[in-house]
């Protein structure tokens, strides 16, 4: 029973905690930046503009990593880290989109996203799930698999879950400084706010994901690594960061660039999901038979 009460509707929190947000500090940290954007800084906002909720579907944000200026992790034959996984996001984009659910992307191009933006793309369009894919390297080539994270407000789970998050964190390093204190937002507000219902909620989202994966690649970690990913700091979205393989390997970089291994992870990604929502939903019938018996 402890599991099934962590169980926590997605709606009636987000709408508690994104009114306060939109509230006391978004809007006025939003014309605060605007007013000290350099013009030579050129980032995606074309998510400004919000399409309606396509009925009942559940809205799944799929997060393209890096773009732009940002090319994320090269590997040795040049492939760049921000085209493979804007592919592969399309491809999960379309099989989700098959099976009847609101996929959408946080880009569409080659554009350069603020991490802090990715994260309010999420919310601002009401999503439900936030997933963001990657394609990271490593200092060791021989660094190969997949892997999955999610959220931990207690340091990371691992020695490589670290240093990823470092990484990845750093993205907007390109930008400058005026792109690095929009974090302060997420440090000061979201990231104290986090649910543990939330955390727990990815967690298990991951290990759908990794047991998908696992049939068609190799795992790098076996179960859901945790770390503070800046992308991964929403108080009532259930995210994960999936790391598809590791570009710096040779052999991983060579079947990086294929559409049949492009297509295959996607697909395990996508079954992933699904059975997440399968079991949330089984969980959640489970509480109302509970409730009302």
């Amino acid at each position: 029973m402890n599991k099934i009460k962590t169980m926590i509707p997605f709606a009636s929190r987000r709408q508690f905690l994104l009114t306060g947000f939109a509230a006391l500090t978004y809007a006025g940290l939003n014309n605060a930046l605007a007013r000290e954007e350099s013009p030579a800084l050129k980032t995606h906002s074309r998510h400004r503009a919000l399409k309606a909720p396509s009925g009942d579907k559940r809205i799944i944000m799929l997060d393209p990593g890096h773009g732009g200026i940002d090319s994320g992790a090269v590997g040795s034959n040049g492939a760049k880290e921000k085209h493979v996984v804007l592919a592969i996001a399309n491809n999960v984009r379309a099989i989700l989109r098959q099976k009847g659910y609101d996929a959408r992307l946080t880009r569409t191009a080659d554009d350069f996203i603020p991490l802090y933006d990715r994260v309010e793309i999420a919310h601002r369009h009401g999503a439900c799930l936030f997933m963001s894919i990657h394609a990271d390297g490593f200092t060791n080539p021989a660094a190969a698999g997949a892997s999955v994270f999610a959220l931990s407000n207690r340091g990371a789970s691992s020695a490589m879950a670290k240093y990823l998050s470092e990484k990845e964190n750093a993205a907007d390093d390109v930008a400058g400084r005026r792109v690095q204190h929009r974090d302060h937002y997420l440090q000061q507000v979201l990231f104290d706010l986090v649910q543990t219902d939330t955390i727990k909620n990815s967690l298990t989202l991951g290990s759908h994901v990794l047991s998908q994966i696992r049939g068609i690649h190799k795992l790098h970690s076996s179960h859901t690594e945790q770390a503070a990913f800046v992308v991964l700091k929403s108080p009532s979205i259930p995210s994960v960061l999936v790391e598809t393989s590791f570009i710096t390997n040779p052999a991983e970089e060579r079947l990086l660039g294929t559409t049949a291994f492009r297509q295959k992870i996607a697909h395990a990604i996508a079954a992933g999901v699904i059975n997440y929502f399968n079991w949330f939903d089984n969980q959640k019938a489970h509480t109302q038979r509970g409730a009302a018996s």
